[in-house]
C-alpha cells in the first residue's frame, strides 16, 4: 500500500488510530499546516494530533478526490498531491456535529509525506460556533452574498 492509500485509510476516522499511527505516512521532519498554525517534526504532529483525540468523540474524512499533480523537473514546490475532503467532526463536550470542505496540499518523497498543507474555512470550522461570534459572521457572509 502506498503513502496516500495509507493516508486516506487512517484519514477515514482519525479518533480510531493512535498519533504512533501517524508515523507510518508522515516523515520526521514533517511540515504540517493549517489554517490555525504550523506543526515542525513528527513529535509536534503526533501532539496536535494527540489534543485533538482528547476534544472528538469522531472526526472522520470523506475524501473525494486526489489529484496527482504533475512534477517538472525545476519545480520548486513541495506539492505532489492534493486532496479534496469534507471532515465530519463530533466533539465530545457537546457533542457538537461540524462538517467541513476542505483541501490539502502534500509532499511525498520516498513513499513519505513530508509536506501537508490544509485548507479550509476556518469560520466554519471554528468562529461560526462560538456564541454571538456565529450569529455576526453569519450575517456578514449573508449579506456579502446577496
Amino acid at each position: 500500500m502506498d503513502v496516500i492509500s495509507r493516508f486516506c485509510k487512517i484519514y477515514t476516522d482519525i479518533c480510531q488510530v493512535s498519533p504512533d499511527d501517524l508515523e507510518s505516512v508522515y516523515g520526521k521532519d514533517i511540515v504540517f499546516i493549517d489554517p490555525i498554525t504550523t506543526h515542525q517534526g513528527i513529535g509536534e504532529v503526533k501532539s496536535y494530533f494527540s489534543n485533538l483525540l482528547t476534544q472528538a468523540q469522531s472526526c472522520k474524512f470523506d475524501i473525494a478526490d486526489v489529484f496527482v499533480c504533475s512534477k517538472e523537473k525545476d519545480s520548486r514546490s513541495k506539492v505532489t498531491h492534493v486532496v479534496n475532503w469534507t471532515m465530519r467532526l463530533t466533539l465530545k463536550n457537546n457533542s457538537k456535529h461540524i462538517t467541513l470542505d476542505g483541501t490539502t496540499q502534500l509532499g511525498v518523497v520516498n513513499d513519505t509525506i513530508i509536506y501537508h498543507k490544509d485548507y479550509y474555512d476556518l469560520g466554519e470550522m471554528v468562529y461560526e460556533h462560538v456564541p454571538i461570534l456565529g450569529f455576526v459572521i453569519k450575517k456578514i457572509k449573508g449579506k456579502l452574498a446577496s
